[in-house]
């Protein structure tokens, strides 16, 4: 397989080129976005282009791929679309279940193949359905694409930046009076897995991508040690939402729904695709309890990935690099005639001095820009060597605080 990844900067974008790295039946990763890479990436390549530019279709085309995933946050646009020429043979949206909306009527969980019974109410939804729409008119053009559509519940993790994660976040949890909904979840690995999973198999079609299990709000507040507060009424939610922004609180006009109705997602079918989520619901919410428990623990100790492309060119190409993998040349043996009389012994010659590590030529800065890349055994053995050769107080600092972050978050 030949990948091209919209929203390669994304959280979810970055882990997702680190999972097909690992595969061997991806043979290369293209990814694009405007902003540089938020994870260390090893033979992922990074083009610097937004997803909605007209010059994608010559990108895939110049690099011969033959699947293209939009990854969470950026919608398959027109462009991207556009960009899927003869040669790709499939294509994965990552979407979302705010599809569905929120209403009083709702069912209790909803299914693939429900049709939405009114009008998109909030800005999202609006955007959600029309890039859905989109995608639906390119698979009736292309059959011979296999068209994934993910439709994830709303995600949580330690690297999840969203509405639910800040609202959970809070002191107290604001809920709406008279009002528990029900809430169900994604960890944000199971994510990155729900992808991989349908960029590595054949499963065309729409499919609910959540956690087992559904929980109310006040539950959710109770397993991550906070209280739930109903700061807003029921009557004059939106506005009372609006006061609370005064304060610091912001609430987009989606979650307000959820607060007031819930959603719950039948997850059913990709799980017949042979995918097994990690977590369940509750499981989700106890994870991030306990990653806002060591946060603080891992705060002074994590140094956040920064992109660096002269490192990323260095690591990749550099003739220092590669001559360290080559072996060494085998002695050539030289015949020659004896000679006639015995000349004093020649003193033998001094061995030739071995060549640096990579790793030694790299400066300070360089070794800083890798060690996101790096499993654990790496680390420790780069922290003895370290130690004993060049003793930089700021290298061995960050090496330990590498080694914490692998650690506490293998």
């Amino acid at each position: 397989m030949r990948v091209l990844l919209t929203g390669l900067s994304t959280r979810a974008g970055g882990r997702l080129a680190q999972a097909l790295e690992r595969r061997d039946d991806v043979e290369a990763i293209v990814g694009v976005d405007s902003r540089e890479p938020t994870c260390a990436l090893g033979r992922t390549e990074f083009v610097r282009v937004a997803p909605d530019h007209a010059g994608l279709s010559r990108l895939v085309d110049a690099a011969g791929l033959d699947t293209v995933v939009a990854a969470p946050g950026t919608a398959a646009t027109r462009s991207v679309l556009t960009a899927c020429g003869d040669d790709v043979r499939k294509l994965v949206v990552a979407s979302s279940a705010h599809w569905y909306g929120c209403e009083p009527g709702d069912p209790a969980f909803f299914e693939e193949e429900m049709t939405r019974s009114h009008p998109p109410r909030t800005a999202l939804e609006r955007g959600v359905v029309a890039a859905e729409e989109a995608v639906f008119d390119f698979a009736e053009r292309r059959p011979e694409v296999t068209v994934t559509v993910l439709r994830f519940a709303d995600a949580i993790g330690p690297g999840v930046e969203n509405a639910v994660v800040k609202l959970l976040s809070l002191p107290a949890v604001p809920t709406i009076l008279g009002f528990d909904p029900r809430f169900q979840l994604i960890h944000e690995d199971d994510v990155v897995g729900c992808l991989e999973h349908a960029t590595v198999r054949a499963a065309p079609g729409v499919f609910n991508a959540a956690a087992d299990g559904v929980l109310a709000l006040s539950e959710i507040a109770s397993l991550v040690g906070k209280l739930p507060l109903p700061l807003l009424p029921p009557i004059g939610t939106s506005l009372a939402a609006t006061q609370l922004r005064l304060l610091g609180i912001r609430i987009p006009a989606e979650l307000l729904r959820q607060l007031r109705f819930g959603r719950g997602l039948d997850n059913r079918r990709f799980k017949a695709t042979g995918y097994e989520y990690r977590l369940t619901t509750r499981e989700v919410v106890l994870a991030q309890r306990e990653h806002e428990q060591l946060e603080p623990v891992l705060r002074g100790a994590e140094e956040p990935y920064r992109y660096e492309h002269e490192v990323e060119e260095f690591v990749r190409r550099s003739p220092s690099v590669v001559r360290r993998r080559e072996p060494a040349a085998a002695p050539v043996a030289i015949a020659s005639r004896p000679p006639e009389r015995v000349a004093p012994p020649e003193p033998e010659p001094e061995p030739p001095k071995p060549e640096p590590p990579a790793y030694d030529l790299l400066r300070e800065d360089e070794v800083l820009g890798i060690l996101p890349t790096l499993p654990l055994e790496d680390l420790q053995a780069l922290r003895l060597h370290e130690a004993a050769n060049a003793k930089r107080t700021r290298v061995l600092a960050a090496i330990d605080g590498a080694v914490a972050r692998v650690t506490f978050n293998p």
